[in-house]
């Protein structure tokens, strides 16, 4: 589990770099105000489809029904998914690229109307990454399958790549609709390096093959993934909404601070995805599936909670440090402390759900989502409103604290003594880092101290993780 991690982590953090080089480029060529706010928003679906399926949404369906397929006919059930997909992806652009102007100006009502005209050109552009990731996916889900993790850990690394080119090369100078085209070069460069994955499985291009029950199997397990995915999605849509209503400039500010949050943390994309493939062949053995979760659950933890701990205590510094002058003294540091907090409580969330997906099991994980979602939706209409931006970071850290209650409980896990242990853990080395947070300290010296603090929680959480790992469960 550990080495596969590694190798997909190594692949992984590669990407996420370049997406947040993506990201500090973008702000640095246009500031953070109205035309970054445009293209983030032509941006927002096509990025949150790529990104949904690089978690794995596509991965959890399919992997458990390609693994039923005789050796025989997996070429054959990849050729018919292929093409399913392919055929759904057209269809998303097209609608996307078609109703443009709607999409934006549902993503961003509080935009100027001019604002708004430019991210419909750019959306009608960007729309067509999409049938390109939707190959990426169904090929990594085909790789993994075998074991196979590197090429497509690879893809968000090339995807990002020829935007981040165009940004160095053209800096304020670029346009939005060349930017769009190197999106749409990043995503057949993503597409075309895990090709050699299918080829490996024994797909060939001019072998067609439709088989529509194989299809349909696929979209029913895939159903209740997309609901609670689309749940998931709808509420950083609404984060966008609430944003566009805060100030100009602000969807860019929190989109900053979660791109922030999930760079130290691209480990629990690889985590999940291995985690999901050793589960899904022990799905016979009740008792090591639930051991290899509870593991996963400690490395998780292992990795979530040190890096939560640093950037909440050196959130005003890093920002300081590593963006564009003058954000600092705005909402992003607080509003990336918050977002640390969110991503420590709901970082097991994915994983608890990977357990029920193991056994084709996908709609227990739909309906503790699904409510989840419902109580972060209805804070996020209330709360932002009366506190500003850093009520978007509560709305979202209030809906993934029931989710992995609810998992808990369905799943019986709530008096394991790892479970109420964690949270207690992990508030205590949380509340340490927030007075770090209002330390009147130099820009180093707080980053030197939030560094101490995170480096004996790791090495805590690792010596809790390797003690559990040799009892062969979780430590008591």
């Amino acid at each position: 589990m550990f080495r596969a991690t590694l190798w997909l982590t190594l692949a992984t953090i590669a990407g996420l770099a370049l997406g947040f080089g993506r990201e500090w480029l973008l702000v640095d060529a246009w500031g953070a105000g109205a035309r970054t706010d445009g293209f983030l928003v032509a941006l927002f679906v096509p990025e949150a489809i790529r990104m949904t399926l690089a978690a794995g949404l596509l991965s959890s369906a399919a992997l458990p029904l390609f693994q039923r397929v005789a050796a025989p006919q997996q070429p054959r059930w990849i050729a018919t998914q292929l093409g399913s997909l392919l055929l759904t992806g057209v269809l998303i652009a097209l609608v996307l690229s078609v109703a443009s102007t709607l999409w934006v100006t549902v993503i961003g009502p509080g935009m100027a109307p001019a604002v708004r005209q430019v991210a419909a050109s750019s959306l009608m552009l960007l729309a067509w990454t999409v049938p390109l990731v939707m190959v990426h996916a169904l090929a990594a889900a085909v790789g993994q399958a075998k074991e196979h993790f590197m090429l497509a850990g690879l893809g968000s690394f090339l995807y990002n790549l020829p935007a981040v080119i165009v940004l160095l090369l053209q800096r304020s100078h670029t346009q939005e609709r060349t930017l769009a085209l190197a999106f749409i070069a990043g995503a057949v460069l993503m597409m075309l390096s895990v090709l050699p994955l299918l080829w490996r499985a024994g797909w060939r291009p001019w072998q067609w093959n439709w088989n529509g029950s194989d299809a349909r199997a696929l979209y029913r397990k895939l159903g209740p993934l997309l609901v609670s995915a689309g749940a998931s999605q709808g509420l950083v849509l609404l984060e966008r909404i609430c944003a566009s209503f805060l100030g100009e400039g602000a969807i860019t500010v929190v989109n900053l601070a979660r791109k922030l949050v999930n760079l130290p943390l691209v480990a629990l994309m690889s985590l999940n995805q291995v985690v999901l493939a050793r589960m899904t062949r022990l799905a016979g053995d009740a008792a090591a599936r639930r051991h290899a979760l509870q593991i996963g659950l400690l490395v998780t933890a292992s990795m979530t909670l040190p890096a939560a701990v640093g950037m909440v205590g050196a959130a005003p510094s890093l920002v300081e440090l590593f963006l564009p002058a003058g954000m600092a003294q705005g909402q992003l540091p607080l509003l990336l402390a918050w977002f640390a907090c969110v991503i420590v409580f709901g970082a097991w969330n994915a994983l608890l759900a990977r357990y029920a997906y193991a056994t084709g099991d996908t709609v227990l994980p739909m309906r503790c989502e699904l409510q989840g979602s419902a109580l972060n939706a209805v804070a996020l209409l209330l709360v932002p409103a009366l506190t500003g931006a850093a009520g978007i970071a509560w709305a979202a850290l209030a809906g993934c604290l029931l989710t992995a209650f609810l998992f808990l409980r369905s799943y019986g896990l709530l008096r394991a003594p790892v479970i109420y242990r964690l949270p207690l853990v992990a508030l205590v080395a949380l509340a340490l880092a927030a007075g770090v947070f209002q330390m009147a300290l130099g820009q180093w010296q707080q980053i030197g101290v939030a560094a101490l603090l995170a480096t004996v929680c790791l090495l805590v959480m690792v010596a809790w993780t390797v003690r559990a790992v040799r009892q062969g469960g979780p430590a008591n």
